[in-house]
């Protein structure tokens, strides 16, 4: 399968699971992380204008804004944005139709703040190297980089079921209409990640947790 079909599929797959994105948000081992995370990443952005990558429902983008001088939440998908429509959000705080690939929407808009949750892992390998240039492209000297995701853990994480030439893993996902949707999932090391950023990134943090690992830097 190539990379367009995949990342095609993904979004359908996320479109369909619009209503129950935020169960796994409700995990009982994953709560403490959480509860540690949302309270780490408010300060991080304060007073500062941030691009938010593939927010999907907005489950972080409360956390994330509470601070922030501006924060534009951006997704590809109408269905999942419908319920961050819903939420409280903070005043700073406007969502966006955008392409997290190309930012081609943004109309030359840059910002001093970047986060994306749960969207690297998601993103074939063959294409980060390009998505990380296009993200940084739309940001100014001295940013504030967040991305976060999941780790792979046995007990708590969707079993592996292959592999692809290029690297890549994949999960088998079934959603309540019994369907099984195939969906990549990659797990990176912090020295894989590191390694990707590209010669901007400055003073790289790797943060884990026992079911979720950060990535903060600046930009030079």
């Amino acid at each position: 399968m190539n990379t367009d079909q995949t990342v095609q599929d993904m979004q359908g797959y996320y479109a369909q699971r619009a209503a129950i994105y935020e169960r796994v948000y409700f995990k009982p081992e994953r709560q403490a992380d959480l509860r540690a995370i949302e309270a780490w990443l408010p300060p991080v952005f304060a007073g500062r204008r941030v691009l938010e990558v593939a927010c999907g429902t907005g489950w972080w983008t409360p956390h994330g804004a509470r601070y922030a001088q501006t924060w534009l939440a951006t997704d590809l998908n109408p269905e999942t944005m419908a319920f961050a429509r819903q939420k409280v959000l903070p005043a700073g705080v406007q969502l966006a139709t955008v392409d997290a690939y190309s930012f081609a929407q943004l109309d030359g808009q840059t910002f001093d703040g970047a986060f994306a949750g749960c969207w690297w892992s998601h993103v074939p390998l063959s294409r980060l190297h390009g998505w990380l240039q296009a993200l940084h492209a739309r940001l100014e000297p001295g940013a504030r980089v967040v991305m976060l995701d999941n780790r792979f853990v046995q007990t708590s994480s969707t079993p592996l079921s292959r592999r692809d030439a290029e690297g890549n893993s994949y999960q088998n996902r079934t959603l309540d209409d019994g369907s099984v949707h195939e969906v990549l999932k990659n797990f990176p090391t912090r020295e894989e990640a590191f390694s990707a950023l590209g010669p901007r990134a400055r003073e790289p943090q790797w943060i884990t947790h026992p079911h979720y690992w950060l990535l903060s830097y600046a930009l030079a």
